[in-house]
């Protein structure tokens, strides 16, 4: 299996972010107005206020996405992750998470949190797998959230 690289975000990728986030979501779900705004604007809505974006690149193809979004001081919600339809089932979402969680740590982060919903099935079995676990679901931007898992770091 060819390797997975993990590129920080530059301005060149904000349609790679966009339209793979929105391909995703119109899968499953569908576009909020909140993922408008974040997917419109990610130096605003997270680059700005502290976060990070990686793209995945996979012999110099960007396949997937993903985003950290500063909560708190030492917290991080682990955000817009995608990867392409022909690259998935192949084990590159396994290959990110590991990737979320290492470069949280190298960070001296304190905790992961992240928002889902539990008809993704394997997406909550697979952050399971990495230590997240279920807590309140509290506030979410999302009205397709019903899950809220987290891990501390």
């Amino acid at each position: 299996m060819p390797k997975l690289r993990f590129i920080p975000f530059e301005e060149k990728h904000a349609t790679d972010f966009k339209n793979l986030n929105i391909e995703w979501l119109e899968s499953f779900f569908e576009v909020e107005p909140y993922d408008e705004q974040v997917l419109g604007n990610p130096e605003k809505y997270i680059l700005s206020p502290g976060g990070a974006i990686f793209m995945a690149s996979l012999d110099g193809e960007i396949i997937g996405t993903f985003a950290y979004i500063k909560k708190e001081e030492d917290t991080y919600e682990f955000s817009k992750m995608a990867i392409t339809p022909k690259h998935r089932g192949k084990g590159y979402g396994n290959t990110m998470v590991q990737f979320v969680v290492d470069e949280a740590k190298r960070q001296g982060w304190k905790k992961l949190i992240l928002f889902s919903s539990t008809i993704l099935e394997n997406s909550i079995h697979l952050y399971r797998k990495y230590g997240f676990v279920e807590v309140p679901l509290g506030d979410c931007n999302y009205a397709r959230g019903n899950i809220k898992m987290e891990r501390a770091l």
